[in-house]
């Protein structure tokens, strides 16, 4: 369930809805207070998604109105969150308001984080580089921690799956006394390369993953403040061709990726009066690669770091926060140092919200970043909300930057050994802005959105001849000419009796960028239609019983030699719970009707592509019907 909008059945739980604080708006304010449109998935949607998916968070926010987890590379299964339309590398991943997966997480980085200690998630849409800077050009989302209850707690989970796939996760917690608690989350994750249409292409990579994480808080009689994290995971993923078969030009192909990250951060809060408050925060990421991209293997590490300071106070009525930031993205390679760069960032930043009326609050920031690369920087946001009875009017705009990097989807999952040393980029802008409409009373609640984003200077991939004459063999990134244009609407349906909760939303996009000869045209891998459908009933302590259905429509293509649009398709799953004492035992069933883009065409090119893949894009499922169940013991 989101709480943007809220729902209960009695005014108790109401109010229980009303107290749930966002953290990514950095305002304290609850959620139904908050003029920025947020939209929270709690602890309860958490769980039933962690039985569908235990291993990363991707089936999470999957499932959120406006969002699309959108495949990377066929041949590692990376994937990235595209909002309402806007490319995944404009999305900021943050944990507890952190960049502890970088300030432009990698794709497979989604694949790489477990839901087992999330208490929620936070998903603002839209420009949110007043918050965050130049990473969050087309929003946030915020995983947010689960903290130490009164006594001490745990659970273990673990599961298994028909195509040969195991996870095992475990998380504990414990006061150690009145102010401190602890908490750690280990898991182990591992999956069984499977080539579904038996054409020696591994559709489903392997890879075997290892992660842990404790917590520390710490909450003072004097209202002080301490929290801080550790992170560690390595995963060895291998992709490509399987031994003994080779690619069209007759050599096999091998796509393999190792990784290791060790992140750190903390928060920081001291009052010093009654009505100001000093806030610290800093993080730091470094993360190690190895990648194999057929003969060629490239080794590359990635660092980030950042530090704050801000006051935050305000009077009844008035909140305000104002401070500073720096931080600083490195990236270095050994097989291609020319493509080194690193990015120190000083920024300034303020917020003011304020209620004119028990009705009527308008939240207005901004932040003042001075890149080292691509100059002064200045991202404002507005946003207002006016609740008149049960109707909920929202609408803001903002404007953000990005500094543009070599790693585009396409590089990501193709390697920098086709690609051209970057020159004469730009930084890539956005203007982006929405207004919502919700209703809620009783056992109903709707909403309708519409936004639209205007991007200037797009980075993308142009192909081109290394030798005169010959084929397209190489790559180089370059600004696109125009904008592009996103205009959308999203509805949202929701109804309550009883146990049972069902769940419908319908999200249209009209998404387009200029044509090489002239005209405009649709966003590649960019549906106009797509809709969802959810039913479920739970008692808690007994068990649950859920069925959904999401349709994705047409696609345009693009580099795709078997067909230039592609076919509509559904997607049905099941998902049973029992609960017994402390241990729930639970089966999922994804894509029943056994929906795979290799049913349709084949994955592999008939040639390589210039920038050097040998796979076409994913716009549909991968993996086939997969049946997972398993246990999770409660202590």
């Amino acid at each position: 369930m989101h709480l943007d909008e809220g729902h209960q059945d009695d005014e108790h739980e109401h109010k229980t809805l009303d107290t749930v604080i966002v953290r990514a708006t950095r305002s304290g304010r609850a959620v139904n207070d908050e003029p920025v449109r947020v939209e929270v998935i709690n602890r309860e949607e958490i769980e039933e998604k962690a039985i569908m998916r235990p291993g990363n968070v991707s089936m999470l926010v999957a499932e959120t109105g406006g969002v699309r987890v959108q495949t990377t590379s066929p041949a590692l299964g990376a994937a990235n969150i595209r909002l309402q339309g806007l490319y995944g590398r404009y999305t900021q991943l943050l944990s507890d308001g952190l960049p502890l997966y970088g300030g432009q997480a990698a794709s497979i980085g989604l694949l790489q984080i477990p839901p087992t200690d999330l208490s929620q998630v936070e998903v603002i849409k839209g420009s949110a580089s007043s918050f965050y800077g130049g990473s969050a050009l087309g929003g946030v989302i915020n995983l947010v921690s689960r903290r130490p209850g009164n006594a001490a707690a745990g659970e273990v989970l673990l599961n298994l799956t028909t195509e040969d796939g195991q996870d095992l996760t475990s998380y504990f917690e414990t006061p150690l006394n009145d102010q401190l608690g602890v908490s750690l989350t280990a898991g182990a994750h591992r999956q069984t390369a499977q080539d579904f249409d038996a054409d020696g292409w591994i559709d489903m990579p392997s890879y075997e993953r290892w992660t842990a994480r404790p917590r520390l808080f710490w909450d003072a009689a004097d209202g002080s403040t301490l929290y801080a994290t550790l992170g560690f995971m390595t995963e060895q993923r291998e992709g490509g061709t399987l031994p003994g078969h080779t690619v069209p030009d007759g050599t096999a192909f091998s796509q393999n990726q190792d990784t290791t990250r060790l992140d750190g951060g903390f928060i920081a809060e001291r009052p010093l009066s009654d009505t100001v408050t000093l806030n610290l925060r800093g993080s730091a990421m470094a993360q190690d690669h190895e990648h194999r991209f057929g003969p060629s293997v490239e080794k590359d590490s990635h660092e980030n770091y950042l530090i704050e300071a801000s006051l935050s106070g305000g009077t009844p009525g008035t909140n305000w926060l104002v401070g500073a930031a720096f931080q600083s993205d490195d990236y270095t390679s050994d097989a291609f140092p020319v493509f080194d760069y690193t990015y120190n960032v000083p920024g300034l930043f303020g917020q003011i919200d304020h209620d004119f009326s028990e009705a009527l609050s308008v939240s207005v920031s901004g932040r003042l970043d001075g890149h080292s690369e691509f100059g002064t920087q200045f991202s404002p946001r507005a946003s207002i909300l006016y609740k008149p009875g049960d109707v909920t009017i929202r609408a803001s705009y903002g404007r953000g930057f990005f500094a543009p990097t070599p790693f585009v989807e396409d590089i990501e999952a193709a390697g920098l050994s086709r690609l051209m040393p970057l020159s004469d980029l730009q930084e890539e802008t956005a203007e982006t802005a929405s207004m919502d409409v919700g209703y809620r009373r009783g056992q109903i609640e709707t909403n309708v959105s519409v936004f639209g984003s205007n991007v200037d200077a797009v980075t993308e991939l142009e192909a081109f001849a290394s030798t005169p004459g010959g084929a397209l063999d190489r790559v180089r990134l370059v600004n696109a000419l125009g904008k592009t244009e996103i205009r959308g609407a999203e509805l949202l349906f929701r109804y309550f009796w009883n146990d049972f909760k069902l769940t419908g939303s319908y999200l249209y996009l009209d998404a387009t960028e200029n044509a090489p000869l002239g005209g405009r045209r649709e966003i590649e891998l960019t549906p106009k239609h797509s809709a969802g459908f959810v039913a479920m009933w739970e008692q808690h302590g007994r068990g649950l019983l859920g069925f959904e259905a999401y349709y994705t429509g047409e696609q345009r293509l693009d580099g795709n030699p078997y067909r230039a649009t592609s076919k509509p398709y559904l997607h049905l799953g099941l998902l049973g719970q029992i609960t017994m004492g402390r241990a729930s035992w639970f089966i999922n069933a994804e894509n029943l009707l056994d929906v795979r883009q290799t049913k349709e065409h084949p994955l592999v090119l008939p040639a390589r592509a210039p920038d050097g893949q040998w796979t076409t894009d994913i716009w549909s499922r991968n993996d086939g019907f997969i049946l997972n169940g398993g246990v999770r013991l409660k202590f």
